[in-house]
């Protein structure tokens, strides 16, 4: 139960960095492509708020403790903060944001698939969702950039 509870504050502390990375493009997006990434950015940015909301709370609901604090997320995460965010082009903003949700991803079919198989459906269900809204994003950010 640890390790799967350490999977998932690893998680929420991923989705902290993801989601202040697409802020962060959010306010920094300019040129020709602004309208429609403005709002894509901040399209991802809400969901991935909400994804640190929902990963705290099923921590909680299997007894742990979510990781709470920013410099505890920082410490945790294994994505990396982009400080290049305000002076680089949209499409490399695109390409990192797809880099991190395939990482990410991943990571979302494993710890489901040790969920499963501790017989934690609940955990397995609500991580094979994420991933699954996520690869749909994944591919649409993808086909953007073709």
């Amino acid at each position: 139960m640890t390790q799967k509870i350490d999977a998932l504050n690893q998680l929420l502390a991923d989705y902290q960095v993801l989601y202040q990375k697409a802020r962060n493009y959010h306010w920094n997006i300019t040129g020709r492509k602004f309208f429609e990434l403005h709002m894509k950015f901040e399209e991802l940015y809400l969901a991935f708020a909400e994804h640190v909301d929902t990963l705290a709370e099923r921590v909680l609901a299997l007894g742990g403790k979510p990781v709470s604090t920013l410099k505890s997320q920082l410490d945790l995460a294994r994505l990396k903060e982009d400080e290049q965010g305000s002076t680089q082009d949209a499409d490399s903003m695109v390409n990192r944001l797809v880099k991190d949700l395939t990482f990410i991803n991943e990571d979302l079919r494993k710890i489901s698939s040790i969920a499963a198989g501790e017989g934690d459906q609940g955990t397995a269900n609500l991580l094979d969702g994420m991933a699954d809204t996520q690869e749909k994003t994944t591919w649409m950010l993808r086909a953007y950039l073709a």
